[in-house]
């Protein structure tokens, strides 16, 4: 951890793995018609990609994202390139990745994947969205709203939540990431580009206090 990012303290942590585990959704991975995965700033996303096609999980990936909103620097090219990239000097062959480069957020990351899919001849009845583990439920939230005649199953690399911390180096970065995800959880789906999640009150409650104690560069603007 650098100087200029901020460490947590055990409370904070706490209350922030409540968060993270009502993001997961658990979902039981199984044979797919396709995997779509989800751009982000997390390379985590692309490398288990790759290991979910070698396991022979699904035949065909599309990687989706421009660029980076938060760290546009990361990825230069744009999220999807990258991602490509990444999974091919994982062993994923080239033929097997289908490219979707102008996503901005997460419905039209799943929007313009269909469309991708549907250009290359792909209806699929089953499709595996793979994202940041914190980005589950939203994911799955927007395509039951965006795209309700699929059948969608969530994954993400299998780290808990300390792993994960040390993995991206910066533990407030992570939490301000948690809180401003649960946020658009109960928002998006006032606006309709999301279907309604029930949220526990013990993870609401710490959402709250995580933005009282500060964890807000995430939150949507007013």
């Amino acid at each position: 951890m650098t100087d200029n990012q901020q460490a947590i303290t055990d409370d904070q942590r706490r209350r922030a793995k409540l968060i993270w585990d009502y993001h997961q959704m658990s979902h039981e991975v199984r044979p797919v018609d396709a995997a779509i995965g989800l751009g982000s700033h997390d390379l985590g996303v692309p490398a288990f990609c790759a290991e979910l096609y070698r396991a022979g999980v699904f035949p065909t990936l599309v990687f989706t994202g421009g660029p980076n909103p938060t760290a546009p620097e990361r990825f230069p090219r744009g999220e999807a390139v990258h991602f490509r990239e990444h999974a091919i000097e994982l062993g994923v062959p080239a033929e097997a990745i289908l490219l979707e480069p102008e996503a901005r957020n997460t419905g039209q990351n799943i929007t313009l994947s269909r469309d991708v899919l549907a250009a290359a001849g792909i209806i699929p009845d089953t499709v595996l969205l793979v994202s940041m583990p914190y980005m589950e439920r939203r994911a799955f939230a927007t395509a039951r709203k965006v795209w309700p005649a699929v059948e969608v199953i969530c994954a993400s690399a299998p780290l808990d939540f300390d792993d994960y911390l040390k993995t991206i180096g910066d533990e407030k970065h992570v939490v301000d990431q948690l809180v401003g995800d649960l946020q658009r959880l109960v928002e998006y789906p006032k606006l309709d580009f999301a279907i309604e999640q029930s949220v526990p009150q013990d993870v609401h409650g710490a959402y709250e206090s995580l933005i009282r104690d500060g964890f807000t560069s995430r939150l949507l603007s007013s």
